[in-house]
């Protein structure tokens, strides 16, 4: 009976997960694989699977003869700067949603939630026009403000759960104590609601390094982030799939060690907001 339950759990649960996680990181490992093969070798014989033909020829490349260090320090400009942009506004907004009733204050919730139903794409051109006409295009500032428009609603519903599970009476005894509107903010919610805060931060951050779109219609020479200058690798007539491999590589690198990182108190931060308060 034991070995006839075993064998059914591993037909029916155990071989089809390996192969779901196969399919999944399959794509990366082939990736990373690509990246350590010679382009002299790949177009030769193709991706090598064994070590004895692996170099970081293209890792070397990529470092020396191109810029893509100044383009992972643009997208962590960007990236920084949109959850600052982010964070700001999105904790304000959510506690005023959580602790003030006023008129319209569903609507505007609504508005939040429809503004991440439509696509982005939709947004690209009036954005384009709108940083245009301010002279901001081809500027940090433009890619930041743009990520920012997708970024703020997602937070905003997310820190509203945090800050509305906050006892109320403990904003009213800090203003009793003397705090202000804002004091209190400062000094009792944000504390508290610091776990929130971080996991929205994270969340934040990971989507703006990972975004091509506003890269590729706001940025420009003058400010080329990861995700752009991946594209730029491939060529007119060739493709150099070694080093676009390599370019992939680094540029999922630090994301994907903050994510290692961060995953427990980002996804129970995630948990914890998705509950409402």
């Amino acid at each position: 009976m034991r070995r006839h339950g075993f064998a059914r759990r591993l037909l029916t649960i155990h071989l089809p997960v390996a192969l779901i996680v196969l399919l999944a990181i399959g794509p990366f490992l082939w990736m990373i694989l690509t990246s350590l093969t010679p382009s002299a070798r790949i177009a030769a014989s193709g991706v090598s699977v064994s070590p004895a033909g692996w170099s970081a020829d293209n890792y070397l490349r990529l470092l020396r003869q191109t810029s893509f260090l100044g383009n992972m320090g643009h997208s962590l400009i960007v990236a920084l700067g949109t959850v600052a942009v982010g964070l700001t506004v999105s904790v304000t907004a959510a506690y005023a949603f959580s602790r003030f009733r006023f008129r319209g204050r569903r609507l505007l919730m609504l508005q939040f939630l429809l503004v991440n139903m439509f696509p982005v794409v939709l947004l690209i051109l009036p954005l384009f026009i709108l940083m245009r006409k301010l002279g901001l295009l081809d500027t940090h500032l433009a890619l930041i403000l743009a990520n920012s428009t997708v970024a703020i609603p997602f937070a905003v519903w997310m820190l509203r759960s945090y800050v509305g599970a906050i006892p109320k009476s403990l904003d009213e005894a800090a203003m009793i104590d003397g705090c202000s509107r804002l004091a209190a903010l400062r000094r009792v919610v944000l504390p508290l609601a610091l776990p929130g805060i971080i996991s929205t931060g994270i969340y934040i951050f990971i989507t703006a390094w990972n975004e091509y779109l506003y890269a590729l219609t706001l940025g420009g020479r003058n400010v080329r982030t990861v995700t752009v200058a991946i594209q730029t690798l491939i060529g007119e007539y060739q493709i150099e799939w070694g080093l676009l491999a390599a370019g992939g590589v680094v540029g999922a690198l630090p994301v994907t060690i903050l994510f290692l990182l961060v995953q427990r108190r980002l996804v129970g931060g995630l948990t914890q907001g998705a509950v409402k308060g």
